[in-house]
């Protein structure tokens, strides 16, 4: 409970401290729980996964630092039922395992964020609870429901139903286990039958299909087969990487816990191959595998507890466990203030709160950045979208009514839309104001740099080294108004 208590704390501070996300796709799912009443077909969302939707979409009425706090207490729960599954399984000092959850860097940096990895990691650990304690029909229908919170739900539920037929608790022949695993499908028919109820269409998952999660679209590029494993530091931290391989050996090679140790050999070759052939979507980042970081604390608890065990004086035994947990800590915390593009949101409230003070008469509103228009309470849907292409983006603000107001930002701006602030007062639009801020972290101004590679690739193909991050961002964010 104190370990709870605590973290608690950390996450609340943390949410306080980042009120964004460190990627574009937190803020799009905030907008799509903020504004799901207004389009209920979010609910049924390919992208959006409609646990997400269902668990976030009240809070979110309240804005994007009540929908946090939600997160906060998913992760919470997470940990206390990864504790509670290691005191189920009877492993020593069970207590640790919320620490070991929540000290994985990946983790903490998710853990106040509007991510689908938290949520699909609780459902995760109270299916593995109920199914390790002999209540397998009831696992089945919890595991069905981790295909509503992210698309390795379907893989996992594959996986699910091969330990239905090799659980040598079952007295029952094969062929009488097997229709017992069409449980699994459970979720994806809800889903369907939501989606046809809300939509009229029954190819509206098919059809709701995001263009970039195919098997030819390499949109995100590629890396190599091992990009995962040298990145283990950002997965499950530079610390805690030893006991995890060392634990992840021993049940290996003594045929021991196998759904926690098939679990995230699941994930590792699925995401490795698909960082490889540059498929699905796979972007290679190390939060996938907060989906799964129950079961890579529990390996991890197993490989700690095996070090400890060979050492004799418990003294020395505790006061390494509490440096080792103590600088895993920092580890991650410095990991979470390095992520550069989580300090936008301090620029832009800064330029928005200025706005207020001298405010126009706003009736559609343009904006680069997902922040922008939460913290403007604004639907994004109310005006037409931006693509890839400029001549597009062009026309839509050209075309925008007068009282248009464009919040623009230099990073994604010109990136994804390829429109600089030039750009947008070539087409007629007054610039009321431009402000450049460099932000550094709250705790460490430069980059930490070898252990954490933060989203840029394990190896840039030009020095095949590790680039690091956290340096200082500068960020410049504009505000525009059509006149007339």
């Amino acid at each position: 409970m104190a370990w709870s208590v605590a973290l608690a704390f950390v996450g609340i501070t943390l949410a306080r401290l980042y009120p964004d996300s460190y990627q574009q796709d937190g803020g799009a799912h905030y907008a799509l729980t903020r504004w799901a009443f207004d389009h209920p077909w979010f609910f049924v969302k390919v992208w959006a996964r409609p646990l997400f939707e269902a668990v976030y979409a009240v809070p979110a009425q309240w804005g994007q630092p009540v929908a946090k706090l939600v997160t906060v207490a998913v992760c919470l729960a997470t940990g206390w039922h990864t504790f509670r599954l290691a005191e189920q399984l009877g492993l020593a000092r069970p207590h640790l395992a919320i620490p070991l959850v929540w000290f994985q860097p990946s983790w903490l940096l998710l853990c106040s964020e509007m991510m689908t990895e938290p949520l699909f990691a609780l459902v995760f650990v109270l299916a593995l609870r109920l199914h390790l304690a002999g209540r397998v029909v009831a696992g089945l229908w919890t595991a069905s429901l981790l295909i509503l919170a992210r698309p390795e739900g379907f893989f996992l539920g594959i996986l699910w139903g091969l330990w239905i037929l090799l659980d040598r608790r079952d007295p029952q022949p094969l062929w009488k286990r097997l229709p017992s695993t069409l449980r699994l499908a459970a979720g994806f028919g809800l889903w369907w039958l939501a989606s046809v109820a809300i939509t009229g269409n029954p190819l509206f998952i098919l059809d709701d299909w995001p263009r970039d999660w195919d098997a030819t679209n390499g949109a995100y590029g590629t890396e190599p087969f091992w990009s995962y494993a040298l990145r283990l530091p950002e997965i499950v931290g530079p610390l805690f990487a030893i006991p995890f391989l060392l634990g992840l050996g021993l049940l290996l090679f003594r045929r021991q816990l196998g759904t926690l140790t098939s679990s995230f050999l699941l994930f590792f070759l699925l995401h490795s191959v698909f960082r490889t052939l540059g498929v699905f979507g796979e972007a290679g980042y190390p939060r996938y595998f907060v989906s799964v970081a129950p079961a890579m604390a529990l390996i991890t608890l197993i490989g700690w507890n095996t070090i400890t065990g060979k050492l004799s004086l418990p003294l020395f035994t505790g006061t390494l466990g509490a440096l080792g947990l103590g600088a895993s800590a920092a580890a991650a915390f410095i990991y979470v203030d390095a992520a550069e593009s989580s300090r936008d949101a301090w620029a832009i409230d800064a330029t928005l709160a200025r706005f207020r003070e001298s405010p126009r008469e706003v009736l559609r509103i343009h904006a680069s950045h997902r922040y922008m228009y939460a913290v403007l309470d604004y639907d994004p849907k109310l005006a037409p979208a931006f693509t890839a292409d400029r001549e597009h983006n062009q026309k839509v603000l050209r075309e925008a009514p007068a009282g248009t107001l464009v919040v623009w930002e230099d990073h994604i701006g010109p990136s994804w839309y390829h429109l600089e602030e030039k750009d947008i007062e070539a087409l007629g639009y007054t610039l009321l104001r431009s402000d450049t801020s460099v932000l550094t972290g709250k705790w460490l101004k430069d980059s930490p740099g070898l252990f954490f590679d933060y989203g840029s690739g394990v190896l840039t193909r030009e020095r095949s080294s590790w680039p690091g991050f956290g340096g200082p961002r500068t960020v410049r964010v504009s505000l525009l108004y059509k006149e007339h």
